[in-house]
């Protein structure tokens, strides 16, 4: 892990990370490689993350010692919003997807910025609603739809569908397991799917650099009764 003080504002477009900068909020730059634990599970819950480029994966382990992928989370994402609502613990584990920059914010400093600056707060409420919308999706796509249905809906989801007008978007990679364990299905049956999808052009793995592209087209077998 390496860590970096900063204060400085950046430039470029207005975003939440733009709004703590212009607070003044004393933070932290951190970054992780690849496979690096950001927080563990049972872990104080002091700090809230902002992920500023690479992908964070959130995990739980029940008390049997069973283990299951909560969500994939990416820039603009917050990890550890939960200590702003009393949790004196994490409640799931974070490790790094990909090699990422987090904005660390002490939860009393981001408690300060909440309530002076208003429309960061704004900002911060809509996104927590989204997230809790995102949540009762998840469970309903758990609860009433197909492993494949589930297979693309999280892909369309890993590639940030809706958020642009872009035909295609590129996924770092990520390993069928992951995915199995995301959607609830087994690794065989996620391979299965997934060559499927490359055969009907709804995917293309990237052979560089191991990624993975999708094509909107994969919401067809969302759409499709």
């Amino acid at each position: 892990m390496t860590t970096k003080t900063t204060n400085k504002p950046k430039a470029g477009s207005f975003d939440a990370q733009a709004f703590l900068d212009s607070a003044g909020v004393a933070r932290k730059i951190v970054g992780f490689e690849e496979n690096e634990t950001v927080f563990s599970q049972g872990d104080a819950s002091k700090t809230v993350l902002y992920i500023q480029s690479g992908r964070v994966k959130l995990s739980v382990v029940s008390t049997t010692g069973k283990e299951a992928v909560v969500a994939i989370l990416g820039p603009g994402d917050f990890l550890g919003e939960g200590s702003l609502a009393g949790q004196l613990v994490r409640m799931a584990t974070a490790t790094a997807v990909t090699p990422v920059s987090l904005l660390l914010v002490d939860k009393s400093e981001m408690f300060r910025v909440l309530h002076t600056e208003h429309e960061f707060s704004d900002r911060f409420i809509a996104y927590m609603l989204g997230r809790n919308i995102r949540i009762e999706e998840d469970l309903i796509d758990q609860l009433f739809n197909s492993s494949e249905k589930r297979l693309a809906r999280t892909l369309l989801l890993l590639a940030r569908f809706g958020k642009g007008d872009v035909p295609d978007r590129e996924i770092p990679k990520i390993s069928q397991e992951t995915l199995a364990e995301m959607i609830g299905t087994t690794r065989s049956r996620v391979n299965f799917f997934m060559n499927r999808f490359r055969k009907m052009g709804f995917i293309k793995y990237d052979g560089y650099n191991g990624g993975l592209h999708i094509n909107n087209s994969l919401l067809s077998v969302v759409l499709h009764d």
